[in-house]
Formats: structure tokens, sequence, C-alpha cells
């Protein structure tokens, strides 16, 4: 006898009441990204967002049942995508000092935010409390990717603490916030000095070199 083994069902394709749904949830976070980026933040209000879309108000409501969550939401793909580019920047690369490897993470978090100013927009100033635990989560999570880099690489011991990353994280976010503030494209100077702040910082945590042993 066999036994009765069920056959494995494709995914049901979506009805067209939902493929309207997840057309008109895109086409609201597409209008609130447009919104962010070419007039700010104030300037997103849901009535905005809604005429922008072309979806009423009272549609929009449907989907959203605040600004606070279209706001979570768009920064949810923003962080996605940042995830899977600074993944690759460190799957890619093969850093020799700790200079090389924050620069793997900055420069291409510094590209996404100038390709995408309303991220900027939801990224910092702490608009409010769903957004900044979306960012601290981030933090966390790409804090412990680049740790196992960095020991990986015999950059810093394996012992080094889990805080410590996250610590320069969180440096590099305030600044990163203050960069944007004083210009929209992230001013240089400020970004340097990240750079190196954060270098300094983890070096107190780099391995030994031998010179340092005599």
């Amino acid at each position: 006898m066999f036994e009765n083994q069920s056959t494995p069902q494709a995914p049901a394709r979506p009805t067209p009441v939902q493929r309207r749904g997840i057309e008109r949830v895109r086409a609201i976070l597409d209008a609130a990204e447009t919104l962010l980026g070419e007039q700010g933040y104030e300037a997103a209000t849901l009535k905005a967002i809604g005429e922008r879309a072309g979806i009423p108000t009272a549609s929009v409501y449907h989907y959203f049942s605040d600004r606070t969550q279209v706001d979570a939401e768009l920064l949810r793909r923003h962080l996605h995508e940042v995830e899977q580019r600074l993944t690759t920047a460190l799957s890619q690369s093969a850093p020799r000092t700790l200079r090389e490897a924050i620069d793997t993470v900055i420069d291409p978090m510094i590209a996404y935010f100038r390709e995408y100013p309303s991220c900027v927009e939801l990224w910092f100033t702490g608009r409010h409390q769903a957004l900044s635990e979306l960012v601290r989560a981030f933090d966390e999570a790409q804090a412990e990717q680049l740790r196992h880099v960095l020991v990986e690489r015999g950059l810093l011991p394996a012992d080094t603490p889990p805080f410590v990353l996250r610590f320069a994280f969180e440096a590099g976010r305030r600044l990163f916030d203050v960069a944007f503030r004083y210009s929209p494209s992230g001013d240089d100077v400020t970004i340097d000095e990240t750079r190196r702040l954060v270098n300094a910082y983890l070096e107190t945590y780099a391995r030994p070199t031998p010179e340092e042993h005599d």
C-alpha cells in the first residue's frame, strides 16, 4: 500500500480585489516617497498622499489608519533595500583594514540617502517612536553582521562585545543626521569626520599589532 501523500499546492494567485489592494498600497507608498523627497515631511499628509496617488483620502484610510503607518511601511521598504545593498557590499569585499570595512558600510548608505531623500526624512530626526524602533533594530542587525565580518577578517578579536559595533552604528547614525541637516546631499566634511571617529573608536578594540607586544 502506498501512503496517501498530498500534492504540494501552488500558491494561489491574488484575486482581482487583492491585486487592486496591492497596487493601491504601492501607489500610496510611491506617492508618499515622492512627496517626502520633493517637499519634505510636513507636506506628506495623508490627504496630499492620496491626491498624488489618485486615491480618495477615505480609501487611503482603508489601507493605513494614520500617517504613522504610512511612514513605517515606507521606511521598512527603504530598510530592506539598504540591507540588501550592505549585505552585497560586505559579501563582495575583502577589507584589509578597519577603515576599508567602515567605508564598505558607509559608502552604500550615503549613496542610498542621496538617491532617496525620502529615506532621509524618515530615517533621522526621530519623527515618532515606530520609526525609531525600526532604525534601532536595523542598526543592531547590521552591527552584528559587520562584527562577524571584522572578526572573520582578523580585524577585531572574537571576544569583541557586540555593544561595541552597536555603539559605532549609533554614533554613525547621529552624525549622518547632522550631515544631512547641513546639506540635502549630506555634508562631506561631516561624513569624513564620521569615518574618522568610528575608525578611531573601533581601533581601541582592534587586535594588537606585533609591535605593541614588544
